[in-house]
């Protein structure tokens, strides 16, 4: 403003009461000019003013672009349709983004052929916004967002959860009570009902000239509304209509009281112009030619618009783009409600005969099946080619209601099964897990086939599953694949080995169990799982004995076609499980490099898992935190609480390593959340692993044993935890004194090294022998010693020679001691294992040399962030911000922040210095 600065409340007078919120508003508008980014979800009842305070948002947004949607409770079944109203605007920017973004963006919005990964369409929001955003900042208002289809649901909340220095700011205003918008991690503002003193003022505002209440009336207006802006308004208007003034409606929710107060005022208008609202609210096209055309053949036009304008229900507007809104969500719902069926109907069907183009189709179907009264096979058909559209394009919620719809319209049995078991299917697909589950469970008392009726129980399983129900979900997969093992093997097969992963979170008896089904499978040798099983077949294997490889496997399997993912990933957790971390890890490599390519940010976290667990097993302690940051991170913003708490296990596994015992405890914490009957968490073994480990490196090493021997019981003997952690068991035991309680877990440890042939291993039995046994300890460390891998393994051989220097130092050997110690002190310095590394300094004194301050060989990484050193690693290999952006799914513009921090820190003043210190990046 010229030489005067008005508040924010002076240029929104209206907003009484609502004064912190516009401040709130206003600085994140302020930040997005500053170049920040930031989200909030406004949440509250209806008529609580959160569509106000979003119109206040857009109106103080002078200089940002600034883009508009709403959910629309119509359009929750079309997929991507609150995407298309919200982004049209933007859509000129969309060829400047990455090819793969580009496609999975025009093919979700209905402009391209194909579907793809639901992560990747958001992905391509993400940097969508980004691209508009460019120059001035960008405000995006959504309304109304507990209506959006699940599809822009899920892309739009993708986008917002990755957002961080774009300059745009994300708004959704949600309705209490009605719908669905989740927005876990989000930051929220509650809105509640206006004070006393605005709440007076406002009524006086709004109350009619020549009206006036009477001070009973006043007092219980107030009293009714709440506080409400919108029931401030309405009620006294709805009264003022009529002839005595009724409170008696009063025992109603607020919400159904100021629906009956629209009722009211929308039977006094003409019939005609009530028949417009009617189709009005049932559309969900956005198009006034199609409205209109609609309208026109129910008897009403364009004329009958204006006693409802009058009566201030709807907001026609002119100009280059007609539109015609109504004021407030709930009238739309009063109008709906009040309509007759036959009104309803009607509407339905002159909206489908207005819909007549080929891009409308979906529209047309839906508009059809609201219109049938009983069982049309031709409008089914329409469905279910709805659905097959929606699935495409990476909508599988809207596809499950449409295959849903499609069944209850069918007029054959077969036709009706089929469509229910695909509906199943897709709602599995959009996490839909109750729809999925009870779908799958009365399709399945209908169906003949037992092999439709074992993928039926699949589909349960996976959806139980997901919910934490692992036992139940366990017995519903093998009871299927016990059901058809003599006529379809190889169907029981996939089904037992997805068994394997359901039994891993119940514990050894349930694996043992599928193992030996698996093994009695009729399984010929052609088919690419069949190297699979055998492989699998070994998990529990001790003993000398010849150990099935990996890569041999991987290249049998290679050889005679494909398997999925999900047996290449349960591949990759028994080959952890059998000592092979080395091929293990290639194959997480492998499958991070696909999934990234794909943009399937989703299957990130489990692949990320396994490439951290083999990350740590080798000392690249920087590699695993910034895979499991990263993992922990996606996990979140797409929703799997249950990876969340199983890497935020492993982030305590590598506090606990560095002596960060606050931040240990923490995230052990959340990791041993989770616990479901029958089950435990599923970040509790490693939690169990990492609270050991950090007593152990502190000196409380009957803590340490206590902790560690919890993991050599049921239900945690079979995890990689479990067995991983024996030798600190046996030093924990040994430092106490009581070597018998490592026996039985040494013994199994023993057998173990013996049956997956692991130099490594070897070493680390000869160091547990070495603890157990006084006598024989120096050749036994000394033979450790010579097979430990330093390089390849660093932390293990800096743990025995640890300990091989405090044996020489108590032998009074202190020369030979020293340079165990040295050796030792040097690792651990190097990895910054401070623990470990004060120990080594302590046996040193003690050996009567004092140790060198620590060398901080890895300095120049020093201060980065996990994800600044991910960021500045890609970019030294020379990629751009924006190829860096989508290997990360990030925007370019974050990446481009994160550099700009990163630089000082290292040093350097610009890219090209990147490639010169990228060898020190560790």
């Amino acid at each position: 403003m010229d030489g005067v600065r008005t508040t924010v409340a002076e240029q929104f007078p209206s907003l009484r009461g609502r004064e912190p919120q516009q401040e709130t508003l206003k600085a994140l508008i302020d930040g997005a000019r500053a170049g920040r980014s930031a989200v909030l979800v406004l949440r509250g009842e209806a008529g609580i003013g959160k569509t106000a305070l979003l119109e206040f948002a857009a109106g103080h947004a002078e200089g940002l672009r600034v883009l508009r949607g709403a959910g629309l409770e119509a359009e929750a079944e079309l997929p991507f349709a609150g995407l298309q109203l919200l982004l049209a605007p933007a859509l000129d920017r969309l060829p400047g983004l990455p090819e793969p973004q580009r496609a999975a963006l025009s093919a979700a919005l209905g402009l391209g052929p194909g579907g793809r990964e639901p992560m990747l369409t958001g992905l391509a929001v993400l940097s969508l916004l980004t691209e508009y955003a460019d120059g001035p900042a960008l405000l995006v208002v959504v309304d109304d967002a507990q209506w959006l289809d699940r599809a822009s649901r899920d892309a739009l909340l993708f986008a917002a959860r990755r957002l961080r220095a774009e300059g745009v700011v994300m708004l959704f205003g949600v309705r209490d009570g009605e719908g669905a918008f989740e927005a876990t991690g989000l930051p929220e503002q509650r809105l509640t009902g206006l004070s006393p003193e605005a709440a007076a003022a406002l009524l006086d505002e709004y109350s009619l000239a020549g009206r006036a209440l009477s001070p009973a009336v006043r007092y219980r207006l107030l009293a009714e509304s709440g506080g409400n802006p919108l029931a401030l308004r309405e009620l006294p208007l709805a009264m003022a209509a009529e002839a005595t003034p009724d409170l008696a409606a009063g025992a109603l929710p607020l919400t159904d009281r100021l629906r009956l107060a629209f009722h009211g005022r929308i039977s006094r208008l003409p019939e005609a112009t009530q028949t417009l609202m009617t189709v009005l609210a049932i559309d969900e096209s956005g198009s006034p030619a199609v409205v209109l055309r609609a309208a026109a053949s129910l008897g009403a036009g364009l004329d009958d618009l204006a006693p409802a304008e009058a009566a201030d229900l709807l907001r026609p507007s002119t100009g280059p783009d007609l539109s015609i809104t109504f004021r407030h969500p709930l009238i739309r719902a009063a109008v709906y409600q009040r309509a007759p069926l036959t009104q309803r109907l009607a509407a339905h069907r002159a909206l489908a005969a207005a819909l007549d183009t080929p891009e409308q189709s979906d529209r047309r179907a839906w508009h059809l099946s609201a219109a049938a009264l009983g069982p049309d096979a031709e409008v089914a058909d329409a469905l279910e080619r709805t659905a097959i559209r929606a699935r495409e394009r990476g909508g599988h919620t809207a596809a499950a209601a449409a295959y849903d719809r499609a069944a209850r319209l069918s007029d054959r049995p077969e036709d009706r099964t089929r469509r229910q078991a695909l509906a199943a299917q897709a709602a599995l697909e959009s996490g839909d897990l109750e729809r999925a589950a009870d779908l799958a469970r009365r399709t399945a008392r209908e169906v003949s086939s037992e092999s439709v009726r074992a993928n039926l129980s699949q589909v349960r399983a996976l959806a139980t599953f997901w919910q934490g129900e692992f036992p139940e979900a366990h017995r519903l997969l093998v009871d299927a694949a016990a059901s058809i093992a003599a006529a379809e093997p190889q169907q029981a097969a996939g089904m037992l080995v997805q068994a394997l992963h359901t039994g891993w979170y119940l514990g050894e008896p349930e694996l043992t169990d599928v193992l030996k089904r698996l093994a009695d499978l009729p399984l010929t040798d052609e088919p690419a799982l069949t190297p699979a099983v055998r492989f699998l077949g070994r998990l529990f294997d001790s003993g000398p004995g010849q150990p099935l490889a990996l890569r041999d496997t991987l290249a049998e399997i290679d050889s005679r076609g494909a398997v999925s993912d999900q047996v290449l990933l349960i591949l990759c957790g028994v080959a952890l499980a059998r000592g092979q971390d080395g091929p293990a890890f290639d194959l997480a490599v492998a499958l991070d490099a696909r999934h990234r390519a794909a943009g399937a940010a989703g299957r990130l976290p489990t692949v990320l898992f396994f490439a951290a667990e083999a990350d740590i097993f080798t000392g690249r302690l920087t590699d695993a935190r910034t895979a499991t940051v990263e993992a922990r991170d996606l996990a979140r913003d797409t929703g799997q609480q249950q990876w969340v708490r199983q890497l935020s296990s492993v982030l305590a596994h590598l506090d606990a390593l560095r002596g960060a015992e606050a931040e240990c405890r923490a995230h052990a914490g959340l990791g041993l959340a989770g616990d479901t009957p029958g089950a435990i968490a599923p970040g509790a073994p490693w939690a169990h692993w990492s609270l050991g480990l950090l007593d152990l490196g502190a000196g409380r090493a009957e803590s340490a044993l206590s902790r560690l021997e919890r993991l050599t019981k049921v239900p945690f003997t079979h995890h990689i935890c479990a067995t991983r952690a024996i030798p600190d068991l046996v030093e924990a035991a040994v430092r106490i004194g009581a070597p018998e309680r490592a026996a039985a877990p040494f013994a199994k440890f023993t057998g173990w090294a013996e049956s997956v042939g692991q130099p490594w291993a070897d070493a680390l039995v000869l160091r547990c022998r070495a603890l157990l046994d006084d006598e024989r300890a120096e050749d036994l460390y000394s033979r450790a010693l010579e097979i430990h891998d330093r390089e390849a393994r660093p932390i293990e051989f800096a743990r025995t020679a640890l300990l091989y220097g405090e044996w020489l130092r108590r032998a009074r050997r202190k020369s030979e001691a020293r340079n165990q110690l040295n050796e030792a002190l040097e690792v651990f310095d190097r990895l910054e294992l401070r623990p470990w590394a004060e120990r080594a300094r302590h046996e040193l004194s003690a050996a009567g040399a004092p140790a060198a301050d620590p060398a901080g060989a890895s300095a120049t990484a020093t201060g980065l962030t996990p994800q600044e050193l991910q960021i500045v690693r890609l970019a030294a290999q020379g990629l751009s911000n924006r190829d860096i952006a989508a290997q990360l799914f990030l925007s370019h513009r974050t990446v481009g922040y994160h550099l700009y921090k990163a630089y000082p820190k290292l040093g350097v003043t610009s890219r090209g210095e990147l490639k010169d210190i990228a060898a020190q990046l560790h």
